[in-house]
This record gives C-alpha cells, sequence and structure tokens, in this order.
C-alpha cells in the first residue's frame, strides 16, 4: 500500500485491482443514483410545465414532454402583479444581501479579535437569540412602533442580523487570518479599520460569498414576513404573488363543474409547474458564479467552534 501510494505521489499511473475497479464501479453507481434522484424532480417539473395537462394528469410524462405547449407561462404571464413581485423580490434580495453581508461582517470580525474587550459578553449576546426569540407577536409590536408595517423595509432591516452566519464567519476569520498577520500590519502603521477593508476582507471572499448565497436565497424564497407585515400589493414580493395566483386558480377549478372543471384544474396544475420554474430559475442561475467559493467556505468557516 506504501509503495501504490509512493508511486501515486511521483505521477506515475498504477494499475488497479479487479476489487478497486468493482469498488470504483459500485461508487460512480451510487453518485449517479444520487444525483438522479435529486435532479430528476426539478427536470419532471420543468417538462411537465410544458407539457400536455392532460397527459401530466394521466402520468404519461416520464422523461419527455409531449404534446409542448407554453400556455402555463403564458397565462402567468398575463397577471400583471407578477412583474410588480419580481421587481420587488429582486430589490429586496440585492438590499438584504448587501445590508446582511455590511452587518454580520464585521461582526464576526469584532468577534473574531481576541483583544475585544467583553468578547464573551457579545458572544452571549448574540447566541441567545439564536436559541430563543421572542415569538411573532412581540416581534409584531416592535415592527409596528417602528412604522415599519405596510413598509419596503420591513423586509430588509429588522431581520438583517443573523447569528449562524457571524458564527460561521467568525470561525472562518479565526482559522484563516492569523495573528502574525495583524502583527506585521501593525508594524507597517496599518490601523484596525485598514486592516479589515484591505486585507481580511480580500482573503475572505469564500465565505463572504456563502454567507451572500444563503442570504439571497433566503430573501428571494422569503414569503411569511411579507404575509405578516405587508398589506399593500404594490409592495408584495413574488413568493407571495405567485402563491395567490395559486389560490386564485384552485378556487377557480373548485367552483366549476364538468369538462370546464376538469380544463380548470389541468390549467391550475400546469400553472403551479410554471410558478415553480419561474421562482427557482434565477437563484438556481446565480449558484454557479458562487460555486468555487461554496465548499470552500463552508468548510473552513466548520473546523473549530
Amino acid at each position: 500500500m506504501a509503495k501504490k501510494s509512493a508511486m501515486a505521489g511521483t505521477g506515475i499511473k498504477v494499475k488497479k485491482s479487479k476489487n478497486d475497479k468493482v469498488f470504483d464501479f459500485f461508487l460512480y453507481l451510487l453518485a449517479f443514483i444520487i444525483i438522479l434522484i435529486v435532479l430528476y424532480p426539478m427536470y419532471f417539473i420543468i417538462i411537465a410545465s410544458i407539457s400536455n395537462p392532460a397527459d401530466v394528469s394521466a402520468g404519461n410524462i416520464v422523461f419527455l414532454p409531449k404534446g409542448i405547449n407554453f400556455k402555463g407561462y403564458l397565462k402567468l404571464g398575463e397577471y400583471s402583479q407578477l412583474w410588480v413581485g419580481y421587481k420587488n423580490t429582486i430589490l429586496y434580495t440585492a438590499l438584504g444581501t448587501v445590508l446582511s453581508l455590511v452587518v454580520n461582517i464585521p461582526a464576526a470580525y469584532a468577534l473574531s479579535r481576541r483583544d475585544l474587550c467583553g468578547k464573551k459578553l457579545f458572544t452571549i449576546y448574540y447566541l441567545i437569540p439564536m436559541f430563543f426569540t421572542g415569538g411573532l407577536i412581540p416581534t409584531y409590536l416592535v415592527v409596528k412602533n417602528f412604522n415599519l408595517l405596510d413598509n419596503f423595509w420591513v423586509m430588509v432591516v429588522p431581520f438583517s442580523v443573523i447569528t449562524y452566519y457571524i458564527i460561521v464567519a467568525r470561525t472562518f476569520f479565526n482559522n484563516s487570518i492569523p495573528d502574525d498577520l495583524w502583527e506585521a500590519a501593525q508594524i507597517d502603521g496599518c490601523g484596525n479599520l485598514n486592516f479589515f477593508f484591505k486585507i481580511v476582507l480580500p482573503l475572505s471572499k469564500a465565505v463572504i460569498a456563502v454567507i451572500a448565497l444563503w442570504t439571497a436565497v433566503g430573501q428571494w424564497n422569503s414569503y411569511f414576513n411579507a404575509l405578516i407585515y405587508l398589506r399593500s400589493p404594490e409592495l408584495q414580493p413574488l413568493q407571495l404573488v405567485l402563491r395567490n395566483i395559486l389560490i386564485s386558480n384552485q378556487k377557480i377549478s373548485a367552483m366549476t363543474t364538468g369538462a370546464a372543471a376538469v380544463e380548470a384544474k389541468q390549467m391550475a396544475d400546469l400553472i403551479k409547474y410554471a410558478v415553480i420554474v419561474v421562482s427557482s430559475a434565477p437563484i438556481m442561475c446565480m449558484y454557479p458564479f458562487v460555486q468555487k467559493y461554496f465548499n470552500q467556505g463552508v468548510m473552513l468557516g466548520s473546523l473549530k467552534g
């Protein structure tokens, strides 16, 4: 075994034994099955959204679409509120992600510093709300007292501090930014702010990308806060608009009878699949651009507590 490892380290190809080949085969087979299990539901939703709804209801759609049409997307596009929701969600996601980074990254760096006065007290202060929250009603009253009800900023400001993100980033700073670097920067006359902006942040692209992705996904999929704190249709995010569209279509299909009921039910199902694609596609397209940082940032932030 040691000989094989030494030969592998020198770049010499080592001939695999029969047992190794059998093991590799089953390993690749297991990986393929897992990938298929994960990806097939999304693939099915995509082909179902462009297939004949009758074939979808009858279970005739398995791997390829049948009776390709875009009725679901065309019907969905008729709702003018959809584009308002898209605009709102993009704004909430962009501003919420930026604000989350601005708030959580400096807090994490401060907690990672050994010379922070009252470090344990601040850490406890951040950890307590992570396990014990005030509940919905007290939170609602706080939001109301700050005049944020039915306000654009209620989707961005009140929930920007996330303790878990601070802990992950703090652990990353502890493991990746050595004290010697700070001492060398001090010798060169670098202060705390210059060290943070010019040295720490450029070395922390991995964890920043991970937290930005987590925040963006959370903001994009958020609908509960909007359901509780927003009333004006012009402020509703995409997820709430799509929820309202689904509910209205289900009511229409329930109120009709006979052949019209069957057609309405099929159209409601078609819109349902189209809604999933429309709501998921943008955030899925964003993932490949930060994927190279994702594994690195998560692993480095999870080595030590």
